[in-house]
């Protein structure tokens, strides 16, 4: 008996010094968050810097600077992360997609390494999830009097809380505090996901930040303006351009389908007063309106996610948790703030593929750290994994870069390419089904253009861009002679990383016969391309004109 007792206090010991080892992780996701709108990465909006909450996270840790999603789109790109694997590993190509209670790797694994677990806020993978621990946002939720899905006596989704008169970003924080102060075992390590709603379109900030912003201009990128001839493809721009007013979605007029400058106003009607058709405002001046509306009020929903994040860290300084735990800030993909006249995200470009991606964590990593490492979503949940001295399953085909937040250097055989997907081809934001291959010093972008049939086809094209020369995307330089040897050497190790990612196109192989149908993209295929590009711009136009007939009846 007493043999019995020595034995299991040694194991309760054992147990005890392992959980007191592990670090508490926090892993702060706000949605359509964008490098760009961070002060640790802003450029043009530097001045402004709406976080310094969140920069002095930065300060204390490591920044990453080549940090991609995999699928510039909400849904997916949370299930690269909670699962570890790339959007055609785990199903979810886009925004009807779901992660099974069992397939939820992350957290499963996170729970069988002793840790208690909680996500609060934004979801967005329909099923319920498993954590010990749920209040989610039922789809993409609401901004004002926020309803939470949450465990009870009824099946999931059934169960539901609103909170009248709240703010998301106020209600998601205080509902990560309750569970702080009430619901957390001290005995256990945590792993809690905190997921904003914003700044996720159409921005609407708490009534206290109406004045932000309010008298200053808000400083504009040059190709808001002006985008050169040299961006862009036939896939683009379509064949003598005649694809511009029909292909991504616009801030000013360029897009008559969707627009800020149309959508503002009739969302907004209060705030908002312009007529989208008045003859007495100019291009430019509809599009400057439209701008500065649309940043401001980003960029107040992002100023509510800052406050509300010092909320939360200086509960967890007061309470001593606050230098114990891996605090992890991200978004779940980029997103365009008016470059080259673009909206919303979903391109394979860097101002969308690019996720701002800050590790604070002062007993092993040291302060003021930058990286170039290519890092992707996938490979997240590895990390978060490594740090709790947790197994990776085998599923995940994610790889840990903890040693590269603790050293600031590349291990051995390290990525040196990331690899993207946008499958939801003219959805939403008129954008063309794409892939690429982003490496430290180029990016191949391959438009193949048609939906998960193969059909609906806009036209197929090539982009290459060097980043050390254009790190704004703006030459492609998919012709150029003297980057032939670079093109051709990309592709191949485009079409191998295919292979080692597992895309090999069965799961939608009408898709994949068109992606192999203009990969070379010979003569006969261009000529192709300009033959599609002249059949859709006259479906789209007559889809206008219907539009237009149907609103005058």
């Amino acid at each position: 008996m007493r043999k019995l007792l020595l034995v299991l206090v040694a194991v309760f010991s054992l147990a005890s010094s392992a959980s007191a080892d592990q670090p508490n992780i926090l892993f702060i996701m706000s949605d359509d968050h964008t490098a760009q709108a961070v002060g640790a990465y802003a450029t043009i909006l530097k001045e402004i810097d709406p976080t310094p909450t969140i920069d002095t996270l930065a300060e204390e840790g490591i920044v990453f600077d080549n940090a991609f999603c995999t699928n510039g789109i909400c849904t997916p790109s949370r299930a690269c992360i909670i699962t570890g694997q790339y959007n055609h590993v785990n199903g979810v190509f886009d925004l009807r997609g779901r992660v099974k209670p069992e397939n939820q790797t992350l957290p499963i694994a996170m729970k069988a390494a002793g840790y208690q677990t909680a996500i609060i806020g934004k979801w967005h993978l329909k099923v319920e999830p498993n954590f010990d621990y749920y209040k989610v946002l039922p789809g993409q939720g609401k901004y004002f009097n926020t309803e939470f899905r949450i465990q009870g006596d009824k099946p999931w989704p059934k169960n539901t809380v609103m909170y009248e008169g709240s703010h998301s970003s106020d209600v998601i924080t205080d509902s990560a505090l309750d569970w702080f102060k009430n619901k957390r075992d001290p005995d256990k390590p945590f792993f809690v996901c905190h997921q904003y709603k914003a700044p996720h379109d159409y921005f609407e900030s708490a009534p206290r930040y109406d004045s932000y912003l309010a008298d200053i201009d808000i400083p504009e990128p040059a190709t808001l303006w002006e985008v050169p001839d040299t961006f862009g493809s036939l896939a683009t721009r379509g064949f003598q351009d005649e694809l511009e007013p029909h292909i991504g979605t616009s801030i000013g007029r360029r897009n008559p389908r969707r627009s800020y400058a149309r959508d503002l106003p009739q969302k907004f009607p209060k705030e908002f007063k312009w007529d989208y058709d008045d003859p007495n405002l100019s291009d430019r001046d509809i599009k400057r309106l439209s701008y500065q509306a649309y940043l401001k009020k980003y960029l107040r929903c992002v100023k509510g996610v800052d406050d509300n994040l010092k909320r939360l860290f200086d509960y967890l300084k007061a309470e001593g948790l606050y230098d114990n735990t891996v605090i992890i800030y991200t978004g779940d993909q980029g997103f365009w703030l008016g470059e080259k006249d673009y909206q919303d995200k979903r391109w394979a470009y860097d101002e969308s593929q690019r996720m701002p991606f800050i590790v604070r964590y002062p007993k092993t990593i040291k302060p003021g750290i930058r990286s170039d490492a290519i890092i992707e979503n996938v490979d997240y949940p590895a990390m978060m994994l490594d740090f709790a001295g947790a197994d990776i399953p085998d599923s995940m085909q994610g790889k840990s870069f903890r040693s590269i937040c603790e050293t600031g250097q590349e291990p051995d055989g390290w990525k040196q390419a990331a690899y993207y997907r946008y499958w939801m081809h003219m959805a939403h934001h008129d954008n063309p089904g794409e892939m690429a291959i982003r490496t430290k010093t180029h990016k191949l972008i391959y438009f193949y253009g048609c939906n998960y049939k193969g059909q609906d086809q806009t036209p197929a094209a090539w982009e290459l861009y060097d980043l050390d020369k254009d790190p704004n995307e703006l030459v492609n330089v998919y012709d150029d002679p003297e980057y032939a040897a670079i093109r051709d050497k990309l592709k191949t190790q485009f079409a191998e990383l295919r292979k080692t990612v597992g895309d090999d196109g069965n799961h939608h192989s009408e898709c994949e016969k068109v992606v192999q149908e203009f990969w070379d993209y010979d003569a006969v295929d261009q000529a192709k391309a300009i033959s599609i590009s002249n059949d859709f711009k006259q479906r789209r136009e007559a889809m206008l004109d219907r539009s237009k007939n149907k609103k005058k009846k």
